[in-house]
């Protein structure tokens, strides 16, 4: 595979987290906004397709991605709105606990779309791949890219807090595993959707819609299924500092490799796993500026 842009297509938010119930860091962020700063950071030709509000944030937002190499030409400026915000809680696990604050239903997507090619990558993914009121531009854009032969990557990402939603959603969601070249969800996701845990299960119930798929379990084993392989992969035990990003960083790493020309399945899964445990030994929610600067040399 050799693709030399990777677009990205979801939501962006600013992130505050906490440890001990005081802030600690604040930073744009947003899922996929989470993998395109890792991959522009990393030198790869990234663009986002999202929203922010005219405010503050949104000044803040877009300088980032600037800064970290990824075009802001797809970011649409919501006129009147208010940039969305997380605060993310730190358990003493370091893992965390969320709460958005979101106008989900003043989302428009009313922003210029780029022309997808057979050498773009496409990545997206949570509740922006499959909110009813932009559902018909995402769904059209998808479309677009998967008749063009993009590669498209689909990460569930699927909250406990939609759980209400799942029956106006649920065909977003299988629409979208339709349409994706590779489907990643942890073991979350899938209890969630469909009560299930074990990978080879999750697998069957799925493999109709797409065959090949990447089931996550947190610190635990990765599963990675193709119509012709089923391989586990373990992850060495780590430290971590916070997971926030971490998966969105795993998925970051798994397209790195794949646009650099991996072909190997252990390589990419290699390559995201050292994505996840980088941002994971930090507080931010993208890779550091050490790993980046190793994976240019």
């Amino acid at each position: 595979m050799n693709k030399k842009r990777v677009i990205g297509i979801g939501e962006t938010v600013f992130d505050i987290l906490f440890k001990n119930n005081m802030p600690i860091t604040a930073t744009p962020g947003g899922s996929t906004f989470n993998s395109i700063i890792s991959l522009g950071r990393a030198g790869i030709a990234c663009a986002m397709i999202t929203e922010t509000g005219d405010d503050y944030i949104g000044d803040i937002t877009c300088n980032y991605m600037q800064k970290n190499g990824v075009s802001d030409k797809y970011v649409y400026r919501h006129e009147g709105t208010r940039s969305h915000v997380s605060l993310a809680f730190l358990d003493e696990n370091n893992d965390a606990d969320y709460i958005f604050y979101k106008d989900h239903a003043a989302i428009t997507l009313d922003t210029a779309l780029p022309s997808f090619t057979p050498d773009d990558t496409v990545l997206f993914g949570s509740f922006f791949a499959i909110n009813p009121a932009i559902r018909p531009k995402v769904s059209a854009m998808l479309k677009e890219a998967h008749n063009a032969g993009a590669f498209i990557y689909y990460d569930i990402n699927f909250r406990k807090s939609h759980i209400k939603d799942l029956p106006f959603v649920m065909q977003n969601i299988e629409e979208n595993m339709s349409l994706a070249s590779i489907v990643r969800g942890s073991t979350e996701d899938f209890n969630y959707l469909y009560g299930l845990n074990d990978a080879t299960k999750i697998y069957n119930k799925i493999s109709p819609l797409c065959k090949n798929v990447i089931v996550t379990a947190g610190a635990e084993a990765i599963h990675v299924f193709t119509p012709e392989s089923h391989n586990i992969y373990n992850i060495p035990p780590l430290k971590t500092v916070s997971t926030v990003g971490a998966g969105d960083n795993f998925n970051a790493g798994y397209l790195y490799a794949c646009v650099k020309g991996m072909e190997k399945e252990e390589e990419r899964i290699a390559m995201a796993i050292r994505f996840s445990r980088d941002v994971c030994v930090q507080e931010g929610n993208n890779i550091s500026q050490e790993l980046a600067e190793q994976l240019k040399e």
